[in-house]
C-alpha cells in the first residue's frame, strides 16, 4: 500500500452517507486508500466511535471475517460492518456489536475493505487478523457479544500490559 491517503475527518467535514460513499468510491477507483473518522458503535470494541479507519480497494476475494464498507441495502446508508458468511447468495454482513444481521449483499454494493484501524494514533491488530476468521463464526451463531464482554474483561488487562491491542503508528 502506498503512503499516500485521502482522509476525510468527520469533525471538520460532515458528508451524507451515499456522498462519501460516492467519493470513496471515486478515490478507491484510482487504487488510493481512504481514510475517515468512523462515528457509531456497531462494531465496538473491534472499531470504536471516533476511530480513524482506511479503506482499500477490494482484493480478488473477500471472505468470512473481512471488515468492509458497503451500501447497506435496508437504509441505504454508507456502513463499516464485517462479513460473518460468505456463499453463492451474497454476503452476510453484521456488525460486530449488532444483535441482528445487515443480511445480504452482493459485491457489487460492496466498496472497499478495511485494512487499517487507528485509535488515539496508535494502530489496532486486534479484529483484523486471524481472529477475524472466529468473530465472524461466532457473530454469526450470535454468541459474540456474549462470549466478546466475557473474555475482554479477562484479556484486557493482560493485553495492555504486553502491548498486544495496539501498536506504533505506523
Amino acid at each position: 500500500m502506498s503512503d499516500s491517503y485521502v482522509t476525510l475527518n468527520q469533525e471538520s467535514h460532515t458528508m451524507a452517507g451515499l456522498a462519501m460513499a460516492e467519493l470513496m468510491g471515486a478515490v478507491l477507483e484510482k487504487s488510493v486508500p481512504f481514510r475517515f473518522t468512523a462515528p457509531g458503535f456497531s462494531m465496538t470494541p473491534f472499531i470504536r466511535d471516533g476511530d480513524i479507519i482506511t479503506i482499500a480497494p477490494l482484493p480478488l476475494r473477500l471472505q468470512a471475517g473481512d471488515i468492509v464498507a458497503f451500501i447497506n441495502p435496508c437504509c441505504r446508508r454508507l456502513t463499516v460492518h464485517r462479513i460473518v458468511h460468505v456463499s453463492e447468495k451474497g454476503y452476510l454482513i453484521k456488525g460486530d456489536n449488532n444483535p441482528e444481521a445487515d443480511g445480504r449483499v452482493q459485491l457489487s454494493t460492496i466498496i472497499g475493505k478495511v485494512v487499517r484501524v487507528e485509535h488515539g494514533n496508535r494502530s489496532v491488530r486486534l479484529g483484523l487478523g486471524l481472529e477475524r476468521h472466529a468473530i465472524a463464526w461466532l457473530s454469526r451463531r450470535e454468541w459474540l457479544r456474549p462470549v466478546m464482554w466475557r473474555v475482554w474483561r479477562v484479556i484486557k488487562p493482560i493485553c495492555r500490559r504486553n502491548n498486544c491491542l495496539t501498536s506504533s503508528k505506523r
